[in-house]
């Protein structure tokens, strides 16, 4: 049996973040024990889940989707103890967190609620930033943890409100890079210089981190993944469901999953989720001519909305207009940046002895209800994704 020591940790799951935090943890001075499907040659990677619950008392968790966190929970269910912490840093929104902290409770064991907004370069730097949620013992005791690998600890409530934060600012940034999309793609169609839509968000309000860190993959066409498309449609269906839920009406939202929506289907599901753009790079062949700007705008508000795939067909925020990227899944921190997020939760898939969804390294798996999986409405209650 592997003696716990007094500064200890575990990490489960070692795709882009979790193998960056493991390492933040190391370099920090705690005796960090891992664990993910895939063997990794990494310090103390450990057989299964069990033995890391066994060499650690505060285990932290990253995975992309509430089934995989589920199915490594019923994997430590029987060594977990009064004595042991488990951090949820998956987004996995609210109905999934509480689920998952009655499961823990019930075993004795104490829950945190803590999502991460950060990129794969700010993990590598220990300046991942944690939305928690959870009661101030339990903070208190996973604090030195958290620290560890962040640059900022925000408390933000209760277990589920952190969830709940998380899944808005990814919704707001998938958002914003849609529109970013839409004006660099105007830009180029009317024969402008890319470097003009620069100089002038450098010096707009609406400019962002996230804006700094995208508008230069969809420049150069470099779509290395930082936060994959198929992990943002599932975050944006998140919100939706929220919203449903909530019985608030979010139509921007409605369109920007449809938009990734449409990216999945075209393969660019694995990409970074600024491929959004890539739906105008075939459509780059001739600048648009100008003249006749002053003649009236043909009225467009009778077009009729479209359902987009992967939304609901009723109730709030399940109709929407189809953008122009529905006709054809780590958000990133930046030192420039208030506004950017990530959440590069990598899935775990299993295997006869493991759980079904470990995390493979460097790419999240498609387990789970994510790229296909519409947001659904329920009475009064979160259901999960």
């Amino acid at each position: 049996m592997i003696r716990k020591q007094r500064k200890t940790a575990g990490v489960i799951g070692l795709g882009i973040i979790g193998s960056r935090a493991a390492a933040g943890l190391r370099a920090a001075g705690f005796q960090t024990y891992v664990w993910n499907r895939t063997p990794q040659p990494v310090p103390n990677f450990l057989p299964n889940p069990g033995d890391v619950a066994t060499a650690t008392d505060i285990i932290q968790i990253f995975v992309s989707d509430a089934q995989a966190l589920f199915e490594v929970l019923q994997a430590l269910r029987e060594k977990l103890t009064t004595a042991h912490l488990i951090i949820c840093s998956a987004t996995i929104g609210p109905e999934a967190t509480l689920e998952a902290a009655a499961f823990v409770q019930q075993t004795g064991a104490r829950f945190l609620d803590a999502p991460f907004t950060g990129s794969k370069a700010a993990a590598e730097k220990r300046q991942l930033a944690y939305y928690v949620g959870g009661d101030d013992p339990t903070f208190l005791r996973a604090k030195p943890v958290l620290e560890a690998t962040s640059k900022a600890v925000i408390r933000v409530g209760a277990i589920g409100d952190a969830a709940i934060v998380k899944v808005v600012t990814n919704m707001i940034s998938a958002a914003s890079i849609q529109a970013l999309a839409e004006g660099l793609a105007i830009v180029r169609k009317a024969g402008l210089p890319d470097e003009v839509l620069g100089a002038a968000l450098e010096h707009n309000a609406c400019r962002s981190g996230v804006m700094d860190l995208k508008l230069p993959k969809m420049l150069s066409g470099n779509y290395e993944p930082h936060f994959s498309l198929k992990h943002m449609f599932k975050d944006v269906q998140l919100g939706i469901q929220i919203a449903n839920t909530l019985e608030l009406d979010c139509p921007v939202a409605s369109v920007t999953a449809g938009a990734l929506f449409s990216g999945t289907k075209q393969g660019w599901g694995n990409l970074d989720f600024a491929s959004v753009f890539k739906v105008y790079e075939a459509a780059q062949a001739q600048p648009l001519e100008l003249e006749g700007f002053d003649e009236e705008l043909p009225d467009q508000a009778t077009a009729q909305p479209a359902a987009v795939p992967g939304t609901p067909d009723n109730g709030p925020g399940a109709t929407v207009l189809k953008s122009a990227a529905g006709e054809s899944g780590d958000i990133e921190v930046s030192s420039s940046s208030s506004a950017a997020s990530d959440s590069a939760e990598e899935s775990v898939a299993g295997t006869k002895d493991t759980p079904a969804n470990a995390e493979k390294p460097e790419e999240a798996s498609d387990s789970a209800r994510t790229e296909d999986s519409p947001p659904r409405k329920n009475e009064g209650k979160w259901e999960r994704i």
